[in-house]
């Protein structure tokens, strides 16, 4: 991990100093959101991960607001960060597949706080374009580590212009290939695999690299909260940490599952929210825009289609909305199908997904048996051919049927689909029209929006 950057020497650390202590008295806070990338929510300690070490993340967890129910819109991260940083759910916003774009027009966050003399910047992984609508500070991607000289320097630069500043910082950690940590740190025998999983010699190795994924990016986190105590930012910057989506493993990325769409989401805000407390309220990365707006002292733009939870953050509600909703598509992605699509809705109670193409199969990077997690995915096919419950995962995981319905109070892993028993057909029966409405509203037309995905690419608008 890089060295500080050493700003200045004498009297400009003096000013420093001095204009630190007036950042600290604006009246607007500084933001800081740190993303993962790639990361199961349940594998964080402070989320219950049993193998895992995050002491950086666990201890933050202790000192705000730790979200029990946070949701993304689409299990992938282009559209996710697009929807994080416009409000703006992937279909409405044209990005819905992977490495997508904005529709001409579409406005960010950084446009969004500049009236307020925000700072806006980002350091680290991308994804997102044009960068018309993303104009923000880029402080540069190395494409693995990120670089906190570029985070330190923005900093002591923001307290020298006395502006606000939103800033994001975006790790490349633990997306697959796994090469950052130590996996000696885990012993693959000992660590506890989630029940979804086939449990091969293969699985366990290729775990224990993404174990140490997650703990380097602990430790980037850590060294992100460092930098605002150095210059005294700590009291006035709302901290964000998010997971992003699951993992590359089954049943997470790539999917409508809780795994693909729960995120870890953990805010502190000093003065503000209450140190150690939990929330259970239903919110999605659609809704991170515009309370940032709020927070700002502006107004939310009707365009903007999320609502902000900061009465829940300043503890006066408890609530926030009734359902969230998800969709995956698969074409455009890496040896994906060709079109696989799926849309979900998620009540207080139950997940109801709609596969719009079950008679295809599912395929994605790690079912194509090349790249990282090809070989350990292939255990898994060797495996069942001997063992029914290997066999039985292998086949869900890359043949669904049209419809899935699960009771995520008792079957939080969604194991259990009760799509046809017959005593929740008027629940699959609600929770289906409110989809489909939701989806008109938006302008998805289901099949026709999937086989149009790749015009919605970086790589289709440029054939």
């Amino acid at each position: 991990m890089k060295n500080q950057l050493t700003i200045g020497v004498g009297t400009m650390m003096l000013c420093l100093g001095a204009c630190a202590q007036k950042n600290a008295q604006l009246p607007q806070p500084n933001i800081l959101l740190f993303i993962a990338d790639d990361c199961t929510f349940r594998d964080l300690g402070c989320y219950g991960g049993v193998n895992v070490e995050t002491p950086n993340i666990d201890r933050f967890a202790q000192e705000g607001m730790q979200f029990t129910r946070c949701f993304q819109a689409a299990p992938m991260s282009s559209p996710t960060r697009s929807c994080l940083y416009t409000g703006i759910y992937p279909v409405k916003s044209g990005a819905y597949p992977n490495h997508t774009f904005v529709k001409p027009g579409t406005k960010s966050i950084v446009q969004h706080l500049s009236p307020a003399g925000y700072l806006t910047a980002l350091l680290g992984k991308t994804h997102i374009s044009p960068k018309e609508a993303f104009p923000f500070n880029y402080l540069g991607d190395t494409g693995d580590e990120l670089d906190f000289d570029k985070m330190d320097q923005f900093l002591a630069e923001t307290i020298q212009k006395k502006q606000p500043f939103c800033l994001y910082v975006c790790s490349h950690q633990p997306h697959a290939p796994f090469t950052q940590g130590d996996p000696s740190k885990f012993n693959p025998e000992k660590i506890q695999l989630p029940p979804y999983f086939v449990d091969t010699r293969e699985t366990r190795n290729e775990f224990v690299k993404y174990l140490a994924e997650i703990n380097y990016m602990d430790a980037e986190f850590g060294k992100s909260l460092d930098l605002l105590k150095k210059y005294g930012l700590s009291e006035n910057t709302i901290v964000v940490f998010t997971s992003e989506q699951g993992n590359q493993f089954p049943f997470a990325k790539w999917t409508c599952y809780a795994n693909g769409l729960q995120t870890g989401f953990l805010v502190r805000w000093p003065g503000k929210i209450k140190a150690g407390s939990k929330s259970d309220a239903m919110i999605e990365y659609v809704d991170v825009a515009p309370t940032f707006i709020e927070i700002a002292g502006l107004k939310v733009p009707e365009t903007i289609e999320g609502k902000s939870f900061l009465q829940v953050l300043a503890g006066k509600e408890n609530t926030h909305k009734k359902y969230v909703y998800g969709l995956q598509t698969t074409r455009g992605i890496i040896q994906g199908s060709d079109h696989y699509g799926i849309r979900t809705i998620r009540s207080e109670k139950f997940r109801y997904i709609l596969n719009l193409t079950p008679e295809a199969t599912f395929q994605n990077i790690v079912t194509s048996g090349t790249g990282t997690g090809g070989q350990f995915y292939k255990s898994w096919i060797t495996k069942a051919a001997t063992d029914s419950l290997a066999s039985h995962l292998v086949y869900k995981f890359q043949h669904r049927p049209a419809e899935e319905l699960y009771d995520v109070v008792n079957d939080p892993l969604e194991m259990n689909n009760i799509a046809d028993d017959t005593q929740y057909a008027n629940i699959k029966k609600e929770l289906k029209e409110k989809l489909l409405k939701w989806m008109e509203q938006q302008g998805d037309k289901g099949q026709q929006t999937e086989m149009e995905a790749l015009e919605h690419t970086v790589k289709g608008a440029k054939e």
